[in-house]
């Protein structure tokens, strides 16, 4: 399975995924620590991937979600964006409502 496979297939085990530096109980930096905490703080229930651990998948994200940085924050497989995309939809209660309808969705 190529890198770009493995990619998809998270995305599709999962609902809700953060692709972050290390984890939420041990970030790795100040971005990835914000943004799992804002997913925690609005109810998401998360699967989150350290992209520290995998050389080739830190290296090959980027390209596959032609978004740059991390953390990576992906809903239905679809890109939603980085720390500051994900503060601002928890400001605006966005966050939570996408958590309840992926939610709902998937029981």
């Amino acid at each position: 399975m190529d890198i770009n496979e493995r990619i998809r297939a998270i995305l599709t085990e999962h609902p809700i995924v953060l692709f972050m530096k290390g984890t939420p109980e041990f970030p790795m930096c100040g971005f990835s620590s914000r943004a799992a905490m804002a997913l925690s703080e609005a109810g998401a229930v998360f699967h989150a991937v350290n992209v520290l651990a995998d050389p080739q998948l830190r290296a090959a994200l980027p390209h596959f979600a032609n978004w740059p940085t991390f953390p990576q924050l992906f809903i239905q497989g679809e890109l939603i964006g980085g720390c500051d995309i994900i503060e601002d939809l928890k400001s605006a209660g966005e966050l939570s409502r996408m958590a309840s309808d992926v939610a709902g969705a998937t029981s």
